[in-house]
């Protein structure tokens, strides 16, 4: 039996963890009608009338280091008010099905394999997948633990280079999540980063992703603070303000909060939510920002900013906000509609980076010499023009 071009695979890194049990809990109700898709922008018009996959169209598995079973991950959701009680207890069987689908990650920590094994290992899971669930597309969307940046190496530069590299039983050259990046283009799959770890920024695995035709888009998923600042940011400059310093406190719990508690892995994060502040703002900005670990927020994430400006005669303002929210709740949808939109960039025959999707995350990914856009409201125009260019 020929594949079912129609039907997709969401094929989650990091498939035990808490944004993509929220989305696979979340998506297996909406194929339920249990729930209204709040939160999903592939719902609105034009988005909706591009021809993406319905949600009843999308396969979820993954890969994940974690052991614990989906419907036990979600336990903890539930008490944390991200996931209804009433959803997880309708949905509890699905979540048991798709955690069938999960295979185990990879990690340098775990074992002997080597990266070249351990990248065939997963392109196989991957190919598996497609072919057991008649998968016309499969995207694969990292959603695991943020990693610290990883050092330049001369490997990263080709293709060519990095092949070599791999071939060395005893290379460690990779990040985690670039190997997961190299499996899903060698088993011709896009690839999104909703996480600020490495991944595919790597000109190697550009290369390879022209080289396959497949399209790949990210880094970290924009859910609350850093979305704030890419719509109020170009009120200032429109209005000819002068922002004289932007200060940022996250406080939050959770795996998220104990990942980010060690240094190294706060600094990819907190220069994805700083890359953009100074392009926003047209000039460099005093922007210190803070990150903390308060375990008893669980789930909970807050945001605190204090932005101090100047006006006319040089009358000194300030303006503050906070933001609450529970960020896996506000994260699921965006991942969902991302699987939905690369489905269609593959139908479409689209390659390389999809700069247009910037929409949807802090530090975008953009092709070699094209100018990054951070103001939301011209993301937002952009994505709805190559939405519209999809076709149906």
């Amino acid at each position: 039996m020929s594949d079912d071009t129609s039907r997709t695979g969401l094929w989650f890194i990091g498939a035990r963890g808490s944004v993509a049990t929220t989305a696979t809990a979340g998506l297996l109700a909406l194929q339920a009608g249990l729930i209204e898709p709040f939160g999903c922008v592939t719902e609105q018009a034009p988005l909706s009338e591009a021809d993406l996959p319905g949600w009843d169209q999308l396969v979820v598995g993954g890969h994940d280091v974690a052991s614990v079973p989906l419907d036990k991950r979600a336990e903890p959701l539930a008490e944390a008010g991200v996931l209804p009680h009433r959803v997880l207890a309708a949905v509890r069987d699905g979540l048991r099905e798709v955690d069938s689908h999960i295979r185990p990650g990879y990690s340098p920590s775990l074992g002997e394999e080597s990266q070249r094994s351990a990248a065939d290992r997963l392109a196989a899971d991957l190919r598996d997948f497609r072919s057991r669930h008649r998968l016309g597309r499969v995207v694969v969307v990292n959603v695991s633990s943020t990693e610290p940046p990883a050092p330049p190496a001369p490997e990263h530069a080709s293709l060519a280079a990095l092949e070599r590299a791999l071939d060395d039983p005893a290379s460690t050259v990779l990040p985690p999540s670039s190997v997961a990046a190299y499996a899903a283009l060698r088993a011709g799959c896009a690839f999104v980063d909703f996480t600020p770890s490495t991944g595919i920024f790597l000109p190697a695995l550009v290369e390879l992703a022209h080289q396959a035709g497949l399209p790949f888009a990210g880094r970290d998923g924009k859910t609350g603070e850093t979305l704030l600042r890419t719509v109020l940011a170009p009120m200032f400059t429109a209005r000819a303000l002068k922002v004289r310093a932007w200060a940022g406190t996250n406080l939050l719990g959770g795996g998220d909060g104990a990942t980010l508690q060690d240094a190294a892995n706060a600094s990819s994060k907190l220069e994805s939510k700083a890359r953009g502040l100074a392009q926003l703002l047209g000039e460099p900005v005093c922007a210190p920002l803070h990150i903390d670990n308060v375990p008893s927020l669980g789930e909970q994430k807050t945001a605190w900013d204090h932005v101090a400006f100047d006006g006319f005669l040089g009358a000194r303002m300030t303006l503050q906000f906070t933001w609450t929210g529970l960020d896996s709740a506000l994260a699921a949808p965006l991942v969902l509609d991302l699987a939905r939109l690369m489905s269609a960039a593959l139908a479409a025959g689209r390659s390389g980076a999809q700069s247009e999707l910037a929409f949807f995350f802090k530090d975008p990914l953009v092709p070699a010499g094209a100018e990054v856009e951070h103001r939301f409201a011209e993301q937002t125009a952009r994505l709805h023009a190559w939405a519209r260019g999809l076709g149906r």
